[in-house]
């Protein structure tokens, strides 16, 4: 096998032998299913911005209301530096730097997308409280739907770590744990690629 990727994520090389060629494949595939999903978020976005006036705001509350621009900056620093953070995952397991590194990046990314998660929801409940309820407006039931959907796909990624610290704590870095860390790079990557769109459209336009 060439040592040209044909896939985005981890390249392993081929002194991985089979995890190597496995991945060539089975990351790939993974891939065009993320970008499926992309597909979704695609259609949410296009209906955030169709709600994004003061006919579908209904007369309920509206971002100037409801947005605490801090708070936001904060889940994007959070998910941002996870990002970052996996990049010990993927050069851990590419050089053989062993079990315990790849763990503690793993367990700094669960933690790092937990803290985001904790902002996010303590922001959901305080535009609860101000009357920002999905049922308020089309613009609100589209923000809710957008930002929750990712949000869901967060708490997935941590426990998809989670499902990953358990199997290299039993299984080592065999070669099907080096490919299901592959994928769970391109899925915790693609969270940031979401959240940068939210976080510029969403929350950042608006506010402009």
């Amino acid at each position: 096998m060439s040592e040209t990727n044909l896939y985005p994520g981890l390249n392993l090389g081929s002194g991985h032998g089979e995890a190597h060629d496995q991945a060539e494949t089975t990351v790939f595939g993974f891939w065009v299913f993320v970008m499926s999903d992309l597909f979704i978020f695609g259609i949410l976005f296009a209906s955030y911005a169709s709600y994004l006036d003061p006919i579908g705001m209904a007369g309920g509350p509206g971002p100037q209301t409801l947005f605490d621009i801090k708070s936001v900056a904060i889940q994007t620093a959070f998910l941002l530096v996870g990002g970052v953070a996996y990049g010990g995952v993927s050069i851990g397991t590419k050089y053989e730097h062993g079990r315990t590194v790849v763990i503690a990046s793993l367990l700094l990314c669960a933690a790092l997308g937990a803290g985001f998660l904790f902002f996010e929801v303590k922001d959901f409940i305080t535009q609860a409280g101000k009357g920002g309820v999905p049922q308020a407006s089309g613009w609100l039931s589209a923000y809710w739907a957008l930002v929750g959907l990712h949000g869901v796909h967060v708490f997935s990624g941590i426990l998809w770590i989670s499902a990953m610290i358990a199997q290299i704590a039993v299984r080592g870095l065999d070669d099907v744990v080096k490919v299901r860390l592959s994928m769970l790079g391109v899925f915790w990557h693609f969270l940031d690629l979401i959240w940068v769109g939210i976080f510029s459209f969403v929350f950042l336009v608006p506010l402009a």
